[in-house]
């Protein structure tokens, strides 16, 4: 017997919050992960439906790298078809595997639309996600310094329609937001066509407001984005896009970047 205690336990006035540890994964982050794992190795390839396995795809070279993974060139032996595949790393880091889910999400949704890269399938494991997508012969920011020289305007005027139509798609049908337009994510395809790529980041709207920040790259980011009022408190919406979308042209029509100079995000 120990006795009595001399003095009364003090009590931990905590909320329930401090008490109770968070979950690690949101409802809706997990729900969207269940329903994406049901379509690992389904591969729709020229209107064909393929059960396919990782050992199907034939490593063919290096395309580039993504958001958050690299992407190579394979050959779907079965159909002898030739894929980009977007590979990536699961990891124990909540934010990046929730950008991995956005990117799978979105191009997953978006298969009606022509002025998005064309999502054919995934494959999804413990350790690794891969993206399998249409494959495109290169990108605006390729383009501009292999040819060296500024984009001719009437192709200019193609690519701007082709992008407002792909971020109107987005809000309208899916309620997000691209947030990382620049020209190394406007790809082309080899009969000239103009396709919106990597949703890595993309953000969901709420009251056509986006509430959260995110990475991005500072660059092409428009001021609200990288200055907010309320840096706790983040509200911009499609209009930071079409910024982004504006510097992208400049650069383009001028064969130079306006804000080249700058060597911080406070600078530009």
């Amino acid at each position: 017997d120990i006795g009595t205690p001399t003095r009364p336990r003090r009590q931990l006035d905590l909320p329930v919050s401090q008490i109770i540890p968070p979950k690690k994964h949101d409802s809706e982050f997990e729900s969207k992960m269940q329903e994406i794992m049901k379509m690992s190795g389904i591969l729709n390839i020229n209107g064909q439906r393929y059960q396919t396995e990782m050992k199907d795809l034939e490593h063919l070279g290096e395309l580039g790298n993504g958001t958050c993974g690299h992407v190579v060139k394979m050959r779907h032996k079965p159909s002898g078809v030739v894929i980009a595949v977007k590979q990536m790393r699961r990891s124990g880091n909540t934010e990046e595997n929730k950008r991995i889910i956005m990117d799978l999400d979105v191009v997953l949704k978006s298969h009606d639309c022509p002025y998005i890269v064309q999502c054919l399938g995934c494959f999804i494991t413990e350790s690794d996600v891969w993206i399998c997508m249409e494959l495109m012969a290169t990108c605006l920011d390729k383009l501009l310094k292999r040819s060296r020289q500024a984009i001719p305007e009437d192709f200019l005027g193609k690519v701007t329609v082709a992008t407002v139509k792909a971020l109107s798609y987005l809000k309208e049908k899916h309620g997000v937001i691209h947030r990382d337009v620049k020209p190394s994510n406007i790809l082309l395809d080899e009969s000239g066509g103009v396709k919106l790529c990597d949703f890595g980041i993309s953000g969901r709207l709420v009251d056509s407001k986006a509430k959260t920040r995110s990475a991005g790259c500072a660059a092409y980011m428009a001021p609200e984005r990288i200055d907010p009022p309320d840096p706790t408190k983040p509200d911009y919406d499609i209009r930071a896009d079409v910024w982004s979308l504006g510097i992208t042209l400049v650069e383009l029509a001028t064969g130079v970047f306006p804000y080249r100079d700058c060597k911080t995000d406070f600078e530009v």
